[in-house]
Parts: C-alpha cells; sequence; structure tokens
C-alpha cells in the first residue's frame, strides 16, 4: 500500500516529555500513576493508548457547581488517568503550551484545550452582560502545572498598560489574571460592529498586563448573539 499518508512525518512522535505538541493542532499527553491526571474540555480528546481511565470533572458542589451549570457546555470537562498516552485537539485549532510557576492566567472557556490536575481552577463570569455577550463565562487557573490553550488562527497578544483595549468577546483568549475586563457597549442603532447584535459588547482591558486574541468570532449562531 502506497501514500504519502504513511510519511514519516506523520507518524507519532516519540519523546518522554509528558506534554508535547504532536503537530500545531495536536497535543500528546503521557500519564502515569504517579504523575498528576489531566483535565481536559469535554470531547477534546481524540485518540489514547495504553490502559487510561475518563471520568467526568466535578465542580466540588458549592458555588463552583451553580456557576459550572450556569455555563452550559463551555465548562464541561473530563478527567484522565492511568499508564498510557491521549491525544487532544479541538476542531483543528492552534494549540498552545502555557507553563504555569505560581501565576494566575483567565481562560475563555472555549479555548481550555487542557491542563494539569495540580492546577486550582474556578469559573468567573461578568454578569447579565455576559449572556448578553453570547454566553461569556471565564476559567481561572492558577498554581504550578501545564495549560493547553487553543486558537482559532495565529493570535495576536496586546499590552494593555499603554492605552484602553477592547476585544470582541468571542475573540478573546485568554488574559492576565489582574485584568478585570469591563462591558463596553459599542451600540448605535443601525452602525453594528462586529458579526452582529451580539458583537455590540466588546471587552474593555485596561492596566498593566496582556490579552491574546484569535483572528476569528467562532461559529455564527443563528439570532446573531454569538457562539462559544
Amino acid at each position: 500500500m502506497r501514500s504519502n499518508l504513511f510519511d514519516a512525518s506523520n507518524a507519532e512522535r516519540q519523546t518522554n516529555e509528558r506534554w508535547a505538541l504532536q503537530s500545531q493542532k495536536m497535543l500528546r499527553c503521557a500519564l502515569t500513576p504517579q504523575a498528576p491526571e489531566i483535565v481536559s474540555a469535554a470531547g477534546a480528546m481524540v485518540a489514547y493508548q495504553g490502559q487510561l481511565d475518563f471520568s467526568y470533572q466535578g465542580s466540588g458542589g458549592g458555588m463552583k457547581l451553580l456557576k459550572k451549570m450556569a455555563t452550559g457546555e463551555g465548562a464541561n470537562m473530563m478527567r484522565a488517568s492511568g499508564h498510557g498516552e491521549v491525544f487532544y485537539a479541538r476542531q483543528a485549532h492552534d494549540i498552545f503550551l502555557v507553563q504555569l510557576e505560581g501565576e494566575a492566567l483567565t481562560l475563555n472557556t472555549k479555548n481550555m484545550l487542557a491542563f494539569d490536575s495540580s492546577i486550582d481552577w474556578d469559573i468567573k463570569s461578568l454578569g447579565g452582560a455576559g449572556f448578553m455577550a453570547g454566553g461569556l463565562f471565564n476559567l481561572l487557573l492558577q498554581g504550578h502545572g501545564m495549560v493547553a490553550v487553543t486558537s482559532d488562527g495565529p493570535p495576536m497578544l496586546l499590552d494593555c498598560s499603554q492605552q484602553p483595549t477592547y476585544v470582541d468577546p468571542q475573540a478573546a483568549v485568554c488574559w492576565s489574571a489582574n485584568l478585570a475586563p469591563q462591558i463596553k457597549n459599542d451600540f448605535k442603532m443601525g452602525s453594528l460592529i462586529g458579526r452582529g447584535s451580539g458583537e455590540t459588547f466588546q471587552l474593555a482591558f485596561h492596566g498593566p498586563g496582556f490579552v491574546v486574541v484569535q483572528p476569528s468570532e467562532g461559529v455564527p449562531v443563528v439570532g446573531g448573539t454569538g457562539g462559544r
């Protein structure tokens, strides 16, 4: 049988690293019983090898449970454990690894691919405005471990310290945890900006820190409220 499908460049990349990019669009994670489990977005696992177990990532109850229920599918997560390798991907989006060394990072829930279970997490929202912007719920990660973030296309890093920075809620990938974005209403009758009525609301960042923006607003949803 002959095909460039079987080229060595398409074969699994063998490595001793726990977290490694199989390609720019696929992540390979090695698991052992001694290592932290891996928490991922539900549905992000595309293949695995070895003896692995997968379970639903609970919220821990209390306020976390209520916030997780409010996000709908946005914050559904799975936990992987055992001995083997697991491969993650999300709609062929680009994947970037972030090593947390005690710092905190805020993620758009739809851009979270996976992270070490040793990292503390919580769900943040911007209240009622989040629903008007198409369902805006953020994941706050803090501690020590690896995080895999996705971007729908090559991302852009913006410095928010010099001047106010405004970002479409669906295009924001992640930002400095010390930044507290505010909702800015850009609605003017007959002059909407962005993809539709959901994009009349922008995230306003200003202060020492960064925001990462992807060149996409996600998949449109009928009704113009924006997609996850």
